[in-house]
């Protein structure tokens, strides 16, 4: 009954091979039939087209090879798009048919199944359509893919949306093993480059048309633009044709094909192709040949009959292609092993009543394997070698839909990246600019590249030196020293940035709002960035990501000077404050009590009646001040200790006439407050710039009430509202940015001041969505133009360049001057000290040492206050032993 059964299921086979090839049955009878099954879907596009591709490929192969001993038997089922349809069905070829090798089945979530059952029958599973990176013929020894797989394309990818600075992109794609195993090699990839992920949209295969709407509108009210799209023929033809509906094939939005979907817009038909005007593809490059060129005519002759069971079009498919170039691999591999049939499956001597159990093992699998991994030739699609069980990558092709065709814009290789054409001599660098590519045209029919940045711009009345917007036309002219900054920073980065400036009015062209509602629409993604004299602050950066700073940062306060100069009868005492004032008076009669113990009695000048002596005490060291003193001194001691004094004096009279000429100076151009705590002491008004976060820093920092806040907006404003002070309707101070207010005393330096500290803030910045890939480029791009002080010097010569200079206009009024003090000389009256106290200690131990022996010979029993009291009228007469007094009588001294 078994040969029964194997004679009538190959006899259909023989007699077709008999007809085809036109030899004679006596001639065929002697070829070896080897069956092999195929599963596909016949009713989707692939399908059709594979098994009428495979079926050409038989007649065209053994046409040319007919002395070959082995014969192909094709076993074309049907899976009915089913994951357990294909399994049964493979089960069902192998079982029954015994067939010794499936090609097949055509998607990647039905060839694991497949692929399970080729495994434990050793029966060769050899795909052309399941690109799925999640199935591994490293993993599966009987797994063989005659197509790339689809991590292959992920770099050519990237290096796409890289060429045109997309720093956001959307994937689309299927819910399905073939959907979901490129997405975790699209996520490294486009991480490297920096393009962030925002979204990825997951669509299951068995969604309708209402549930892709409703998807592709949530898409369209997020404002993306990029889109990745990643699915079979079947969901993208719906996907597209939605799209357009929806309005998201127009200007302003870009869509990039994988290689699956690429190689199947020709089956998809011309209304969906009109649906996807301006999509760039990629896919495999397909070299000219001989071999090529004669299937295509032949194609095109035989279309009449194939169309009816294909429905497809004239043009070549790729999954078509590589199942022609599959069935030829198998064809010479069978040959090249010796299979025969007489190697059927064997069946298992297993007792199980599961059918899995009963299923055979064909012998000479491992070896038609090794046959078809080491097969090579040229086929319909190139050169078919395979690498590690699965196609070796190509050349890819990147394509423009434009009308009912696909124009070639470009080639990508590994080798040298983008190009225009394929002659590589191997010298080329790797360039991934889109200048290697022909120019795009982009859905709306334009060749304004998607997507541009959007940038929010605030409407400025005032400091337009920073922004200026005018509407010369419909469309605005904006300028001003933050947009050449940015466009300086823009010519640092890596990468193109395509843009557009938004600014944030109203329907009258009027600012629509403070920074902070600006700032915000970024988190609405309104705008993609905020370009302009935006402050970096705490609170902003809750909803959004901010670049370095490129200006000075910080908060001053800037108020009138004073004109009249007040009088105050006591200023020349400020030089010096009080202790030091009571420090310097005591050293000056200390000293002067010290020179003339040393000088009273070797010096007739500092001897008289007591009256006298005291005046002389004061006066002398007094007059040290203006070196006018007339006594001379004699004694090397005091000698010792004015030297020193005059020295300290020196130093104490030209600090007091340096403290006194600055206190003078500083009068004259005092300001009219330099303490925020006098200004709301005495509930004065300040003003601030409109719609600034300063009026937040003054309620909330600095404690002043908002009812005491004034807002203005010109420099012009910042000045009248000065001169009129604070009771006119003025203000007593401005609190504004550092930058706003060097520009202001530019203008005004002559009647205006800042005085107190700098409140610290962050200097301005640009602003993005929070994540935004673009942050840390544009910060390193900041950091070389602000240090680049030629570029950043050109800038601010443009725009601040005419303004009247100040000298030292960056200084600021320190809220307190402190007076000179003890600590400044404490060294000095230390030396000083020293110095006079030794001299005087010395001077009167060789006194008491001289007298004290005599007075304790006059008489013993004294006492000691006595001896002192004798010692000191002693004290108060001439020392006759003095060059001074040599010669004079010394009667009534008490000593002779």
């Amino acid at each position: 009954m078994a040969n029964q059964k194997h004679l009538l299921t190959f006899l259909p086979s023989l007699l077709l091979s008999l007809s085809l090839l036109g030899h004679e049955p006596l001639l065929m009878a002697a070829k070896e039939v080897i069956p092999v099954g195929v599963v596909l879907d016949l009713k989707s596009p692939v399908g059709r087209v594979a098994e009428s591709y495979m079926s050409m490929a038989l007649n065209d192969f053994y046409a040319v090879n007919y002395d070959y001993h082995t014969r192909l038997a094709l076993f074309t089922k049907d899976s009915g798009d089913d994951v357990i349809t294909a399994a049964s069905t493979a089960m069902d070829l192998m079982k029954h048919e015994e067939v010794q090798a499936i090609i097949g089945p055509q998607s990647s979530a039905q060839a694991r199944f497949v692929i399970e059952l080729g495994r434990k029958a050793q029966v060769p599973i050899i795909s052309f359509s399941a690109t799925s990176p999640s199935l591994s013929p490293s993993q599966n020894p009987f797994f063989i893919r005659t197509t790339q797989e689809d991590s292959t394309q992920v770099r050519a990818i990237s290096d796409i949306v890289k060429a045109f600075g997309w720093w956001e992109i959307v994937l689309i794609y299927e819910d399905t093993d073939y959907g979901n195993g490129l997405i975790p090699y699209l996520m490294d990839a486009l991480q490297e480059i920096d393009t962030r992920v925002p979204y990825r949209s997951v669509i299951p295969p068995s969604s309708n048309n209402t549930e892709i709407s409703e998807e592709l509108e949530k898409l369209k009210a997020n404002h993306t633009r990029i889109f990745l799209v990643h699915m079979a023929a079947s969901l993208g033809s719906k996907l597209f044709a939605l799209a357009k509906n929806a309005g998201m094939m127009s200007e302003g939005y870009a869509w990039i094909l994988t290689e699956g979907l690429s190689s199947l817009l020709d089956p998809m038909g011309s209304k969906v192709m009109d649906s996807m005007q301006g999509v760039l593809g990629i896919r495999p490059y397909i070299p000219p040949s001989k071999h090529l060129k004669d299937f295509e005519r032949k194609w095109k002759r035989n279309l009449t009959s194939i169309r009816i069971k294909s429905k497809s079009t004239t043009s070549l498919n790729f999954f078509g292609l590589w199942a022609y170039d599959t069935v030829w691999a198998l064809a010479i591999a069978v040959e090249k092993a010796g299979i025969v049939h007489s190697s059927f499956l064997k069946q298992n001597d297993s007792s199980s009543k599961v059918d899995l159990a009963t299923l055979g093992i064909f012998e000479l699998g491992t070896k038609l394997c090794n046959a078809i991994l080491t097969t090579t030739f040229q086929g319909l699609s190139g050169n078919f070698h395979l690498i590690n069980g699965q196609l070796e990558p190509s050349v890819v092709e990147i394509f423009n839909v434009i009308g009912k065709t696909e124009r070639i814009i470009g080639y990508w290789t590994r080798q040298r990246g983008f190009s225009q054409n394929l002659n590589y001599t191997g010298k080329e660098a790797y360039s991934t600019s889109k200048d290697k590519l022909k120019q795009p045209i982009w859905p709306g029919d334009t060749t304004e590249q998607p997507t541009k940045l959007r940038i929010g711009v605030p409407v400025r009345k005032g400091f337009k030196e920073f922004l200026r917007v005018d509407w010369p036309t419909d469309k605005p002219s904006i300028s001003g020293f933050a947009i050449d900054v940015f466009h300086a920073v823009q010519d640092a980065l890596p990468f193109p940035l395509p843009h557009e400036f938004i600014p944030y009015t109203n329907k009258h062209r009027q600012s629509n709002g403070s920074y902070d509602e600006l700032l915000y629409q970024i988190k609405i993604q309104k705008y993609d960035a905020v370009v302009g004299d935006t402050t970096i602050v705490s609170n902003r950066s809750l909803y959004v990501d901010f670049t370095l700073p490129y200006t000075e940062s910080g908060v001053l306060m800037v108020v009138l000077m004073k004109v009249d100069v007040s009088r105050n009868l006591w200023i020349f005492l400020k030089p010096l404050s009080s202790t030091l004032w009571l420090t310097t008076g005591v050293a000056f009669i200390f000293t002067g009590l010290v020179i003339w113990v040393l000088e009273h009695r070797v010096n007739p000048d500092f001897r008289g009646p007591p009256k006298q002596q005291l005046g002389l005490i004061f006066w002398f060291s007094f007059s040290t001040l203006a070196f006018a003193h007339k006594e001379n001194v004699v004694n090397n001691w005091s000698r010792f200790v004015l030297i020193i004094w005059i020295f300290v004096v020196l130093i104490l009279t030209q600090s007091y006439t340096a403290s006194l000429t600055s206190i003078l100076t500083v009068q004259r151009l005092q300001p009219t407050f330099i303490d925020i705590k006098e200004i709301k002491n005495n509930g004065y008004f300040v003003g601030y710039q409109k719609d600034s976060f300063v009026k937040g820093l003054l309620i909330k920092q600095l404690d002043f009430p908002e009812s005491k806040l004034k807002p203005y907006v010109t420099p012009e404003e910042y000045h009248e509202a000065l001169s009129k002070g604070t009771h006119n309707g003025g203000v007593a101070a401005i609190f504004d940015e550092i930058p706003y207010i060097k520009l202001f005393l530019a203008k005004f330096c002559s009647r205006y001041t800042v005085a107190g500290p700098t409140y610290k803030t962050d200097g301005f910045g640009f602003a993005f969505r929070q994540g935004s890939p673009l942050v840390p480029y544009f910060s390193r791009a900041i950091l070389n133009v602000t240090q680049d002080k030629e570029k950043i010097g050109a800038i601010e010569q443009k725009y601040f360049s005419n303004q009247t200079t100040c000298e030292d206009q960056s200084a600021t009024i320190p809220s307190h001057s402190p007076s000179l003090g003890v600590d400044n000389f404490g060294g000095l009256f230390l030396i000083a000290g020293i110095a006079s106290l030794a001299s005087l200690m010395v001077y009167l131990f060789k006194f008491i040492y001289s007298h004290w022996p005599v007075l304790s010979d006059d008489n013993p029993n004294n006492s000691c206050w006595y001896k002192l009291v004798k010692m000191a009228k002693h004290f108060d007469q001439k020392d006759f032993s003095s060059h001074t007094f040599k010669g004079e009588s010394q009667k009534g001294s008490d000593f002779h």
